[in-house]
């Protein structure tokens, strides 16, 4: 049997201080914790940066390393920074390094990394190893040097080369969310479709049990299934809200797509233990005859200023489309003639359709909307001045040109606001491998030897 102790769903999100205590009393074989994804949009990515305050990260982090050290188990987080770009694992080796020190800690260290360079990715590409998933952009020689960070997922594999090393922390570039927790039931010989799902399970703490916010869990695995049970004083699990996060983040509810093969869930049966545990058995994991690895890369996509406006008159209310639309063409068109070509204005309607845009069929509007305009160009200064001819568009556009002329609030003064340097996502492929390590690197250290 091997336990394995999820701390909560993210570094940085908090955790039950008295459910992780509980945790480490039922003596786990590890302590895995997830540092991010690409939820939060290609900034990250883009910069290599975490979401995430320092401050507040390594006070987190302080506390699962004095856990690890009372467990004696080692502690593993995959997609350190947020991101899991190399810049964001030294960032976070860095503060391990600043802790042990204060702690006076004597640990190893495995440093995991999963960046790729450009010219290496582009080399694949030529080679035939970069295959698009659905749905993918285009990509090129082009885009792909384009990129400012582009990392590879890695699987259980590459976690298990990191364990072997003896390492007491494991910080790890960008992995798949499941990688860390199945990485040693599978090395230890438990079932391998139990150690895949379990892990999906466990991958967000204690959001598949009654209180998701209680943050800490414990997954035991073995030969036949796996259990789960909520280290939260209220928290339980049922197979209900087990089974559901099959559901989580994953377009086939039944199919989960990781290095190496597939886990299908199909015969998954889900037996409450008691009123608290849940145990699983009938997982699969199916062997893929390719081993591939998941990219994720992000560029440059321009610098971006904003303006807000907020519009309560009625008849601009119930029009509201309508007069975004013909100041969209109209300021357009003015600053084309007057500042430059290359950018795009974009309106987005706060209070009817901002979320989804036209994909919204059931957008009500309100007696109040805020229109939220991006202006999008290849430099700052451009999309700075682009957002000035569109100032007074929304200050004072009327509706048609036979009316007097309105006059709606910019909440702030000047209302142009510059958010610099915006990033995109520009890779949804995977890279095919020969030797699932050729494309990460391992390195060990040992803190206060």
């Amino acid at each position: 049997m091997v336990k394995v102790l999820i701390p909560s769903g993210a570094l940085g999100l908090g955790y039950d201080r008295a459910a992780l205590a509980r945790g480490i009393s039922e003596r786990p074989d590890i302590i895995a914790i997830d540092g991010g994804s690409t939820d939060s949009g290609p900034h990250y990515l883009g910069t290599g940066t975490s979401k995430y305050a320092r401050g507040s990260t390594k006070a987190e982090w302080r506390e699962l390393m004095q856990a690890r050290a009372e467990a004696g188990v080692p502690l593993v987080i995959g997609t350190a920074g947020t991101c899991g770009a190399n810049s964001a694992v030294d960032w976070l080796a860095e503060i391990t390094r600043e802790i042990a020190g204060e702690l006076g800690m004597t640990l190893k260290l495995a440093v995991l990394k999963s960046g790729q360079r450009p010219d290496a990715m582009i080399d694949a590409l030529g080679q035939g190893k970069i295959s698009p998933l659905s749905p993918a952009p285009d990509i090129s020689e082009d885009v792909l040097a384009s990129c400012s960070n582009i990392v590879a997922l890695a699987g259980a594999e590459q976690i298990q080369a990191a364990l072997e090393t003896g390492a007491d922390i494991v910080i790890a570039g960008r992995t798949t969310d499941t990688a860390i927790i199945s990485a040693l039931p599978l090395a230890r010989g438990c079932h391998a479709g139990a150690a895949w799902h379990g892990a999906k399970i466990g991958e967000c703490g204690a959001l598949a049990t009654t209180a998701p916010n209680s943050g800490t869990i414990l997954v035991e695995f073995d030969a036949e299934g796996f259990t789960i049970t909520p280290m939260g004083a209220a928290a339980r699990a049922t197979a209900h809200t087990v089974s559901a996060h099959m559901l989580y983040e994953n377009s086939n509810p039944n199919i989960l797509y990781e290095p190496g093969g597939h886990l299908d869930v199909t015969h998954a049966v889900y037996t409450a233990l008691d009123d608290k545990r849940v145990r699983v058995t009938g997982s699969e994991w199916v062997v893929s005859d390719r081993y591939t690895v998941k990219l994720e890369g992000a560029r440059l996509a321009g610098f971006q200023t904003v303006s807000l406006v907020t519009v309560r008159d009625p008849r601009y209310v119930a029009n509201i489309r309508a007069w975004c639309d013909d100041i969209v063409t109209k300021a357009t068109e003015k600053a084309r003639a007057r500042v430059g070509e290359d950018f795009e204005i974009e309106l987005r309607v706060i209070g009817l359709d901002a979320t989804l845009g036209a994909l919204d069929t059931d957008a009500q509007v309100g007696t109040e909307v805020g229109v939220l305009a991006l202006i999008t160009a290849p430099t700052e200064a451009l999309s700075r001045d682009v957002a000035k001819v569109l100032n007074p568009y929304l200050l004072h556009h009327p509706l048609t040109e036979d009316e007097e002329m309105p006059t709606f609030a910019f909440p702030f003064s000047p209302p142009e606001m510059s958010r610099g340097a915006v990033y995109e996502f520009c890779l949804n492929h995977v890279l095919e491998l020969d030797d699932p390590m050729e494309a990460f690197s391992l390195t060990v250290e040992d803190l206060g030897a």
